[in-house]
């Protein structure tokens, strides 16, 4: 059998024709010459190179469509029905509602989240809600790299950004709602170190946090974007973009006008970081005034996987992001995301292995967070209890600005009077629709009331995934997050049971 998607996709709005397809290739087994192009293959004929990512990206999300022979699925969630680890041992106190969700990291500076959840790194489509809504269910979020990019009114002084109002805008959609829980975090490529960004990010707008990004599950490398004329590629490379092939050369330019040019394409640089050279970064980081560090780290092989965790361990990092695959919500390449990179259980399993490992050793830890294809609590209960100990919070990307999106369109079309139909049953206002409006308004008062929805659906959002998470835990008489282990979980399948006794065999 085949794990791989056929030859049609939501990245490109690829369609097979045919009702038959060859399993290995993804074609349709019958291929004819009529065909008017509609799978992939068609598409490339004419759209060439650019074709190697998404045709579908701007104002949507982008995940894996592969179907992998093992994930998370494959365990089902234990329970008990004797004794209360982490409460009292009465019926009145051992209750879901005394389940402790807290979570603190932080080597130097603590952090303290109201649930072991992230919202990791993004900056596109409803971002403003995103962040106010990490702020509201207490839990911290990152500002996606090339943050830059999005800012219509950047200033740029030798080769160094000066001004970025979108990163000033972006931190206020947090800190408007800050409730002394969570942080938000910069992320930062090669090309934003470059360019400057850390340094007024830190100096001028007063971030505490910078994460270092190696890559995610969905884009092992930076992205190739295609831009469309020498007037473009030249305004992108003063700008600080790498571009190909280079528009400042005189050749370059005589070929164009000439009309012999080829494509030019923007290209992120990749971080080609050694032990001293990251290590000498976050010296820099912390002389400018940061107060933590992340990283963000993939599903990359397994030495490299060691190596990050190894200088994480050395420079004092406080937290380290695994993104694995099957995840995604970025401009990222179809193909990659599908094919490349450990599974999210997989890429979690030899993490939470080389931790034990660097535990005996003697190694202090940094807080560890997995991401990549969590949206329900069950999967969120079950990747915490994977992590025998080693795994702090899970990060929901995907599903949070899905949360975030839905949310604000709802509650326009309920300003609106145009009430979904699906939830006229709950009636015909805002403070009706949205069931979780008392337990923000507990928090932050009546004012409550005028937060936007988009922010209020992320809230709602991750209280589902709290209140779920308090159910799993108490079903296993476990009333605090730390108490959590592979005991929790009911292997299903043989590949799960082999995973937990072997782990994974990459």
């Amino acid at each position: 059998m085949s794990y791989s998607p056929k030859l049609s996709s939501g990245f490109t709005f690829g369609k097979n024709r045919s009702a038959f397809i060859s399993p290995q290739s993804g074609m349709c087994s019958f291929c004819t010459q009529d065909c008017s192009g509609t799978c992939e293959l068609a598409q490339a004929a004419v759209l060439g190179a650019q074709t190697v990512y998404p045709t579908t990206t701007g104002n949507n999300q982008i995940a894996s469509e592969k179907d992998y022979p093992i994930d998370f699925s494959h365990f089902n969630i234990n329970g008990r029905v004797f004794g209360a680890q982490g409460a009292s041992k009465t019926q009145d106190e051992a209750t879901i509602f005394n389940v402790n969700l807290e979570r603190t990291y932080g080597v130097i500076s603590p952090v303290k989240m109201a649930m072991p959840v992230i919202l990791p790194a993004l900056i596109k489509l409803n971002w403003q809600d995103y962040f106010a809504g990490a702020a509201m269910a207490g839990v911290t979020c990152v500002i996606g790299e090339d943050a830059r990019d999005n800012e219509p009114n950047l200033k740029i002084d030798n080769g160094k950004v000066t001004d970025v109002p979108l990163l000033e805008r972006a931190l206020d959609c947090f800190h408007r709602y800050d409730r002394g829980y969570g942080q938000i975090v910069v992320q930062c490529n090669v090309d934003d170190d470059l360019m400057g960004v850390p340094k007024i990010a830190i100096e001028k707008y007063g971030v505490r946090a910078i994460e270092i990004k190696f890559g995610q599950a969905a884009k092992g490398i930076q992205p190739v974007k295609r831009v469309k004329d020498l007037e473009t590629a030249i305004v992108q490379q003063q700008t600080g973009h790498l571009v190909h092939p280079d528009p400042s050369d005189l050749s370059i330019q005589r070929a164009y006008h000439d009309g012999v040019c080829p494509n030019f394409y923007t290209y992120g640089r990749l971080p080609l970081w050694t032990e001293n050279s990251l290590k000498a970064h976050i010296t820099l980081l912390r002389d400018m005034g940061a107060k933590n560090i992340y990283f963000k780290m993939a599903g990359y092989d397994r030495v490299d996987i060691e190596r990050v965790l190894r200088l994480a361990c050395a420079a004092q990092v406080d937290m380290v992001t695994f993104d694995g695959a099957g995840g995604g919500s970025g401009y990222s390449p179809s193909k990659m995301m599908n094919e490349w990179s450990l599974p999210t259980v997989c890429l979690e399993d030899a993490v939470v292995r080389m931790c034990e490992r660097l535990k005996f050793e003697g190694c202090s830890l940094p807080a560890m967070v997995m991401t990549g294809g969590f949206a329900s609590e069950d999967q969120v209960f079950k990747g915490l209890a994977y992590g025998d100990g080693h795994i702090l919070g899970i990060g929901l990307c995907r599903a949070s600005m899905a949360a975030a999106m839905t949310g604000k369109t709802i509650g326009e079309q309920i300003k609106t009077g145009n009430v979904p139909e699906r939830f006229k049953p709950y009636g015909s206002t805002i403070e009706d629709i949205f069931c979780d409006l008392p337990d923000l308004r507990a928090i932050y008062g009546t004012r409550a009331n005028k937060f936007p929805t988009g922010a209020i659906g992320v809230f709602s959002y991750l209280n589902k995934i709290a209140f779920g998470l308090k159910h799993f835990a108490a079903l296993n008489r476990k009333f605090s997050m730390d108490l959590l282990n592979k005991s929790d979980l009911i292997p299903l399948t043989s590949e799960a049971r082999a995973l937990i006794v072997r782990g994974t065999p990459y």
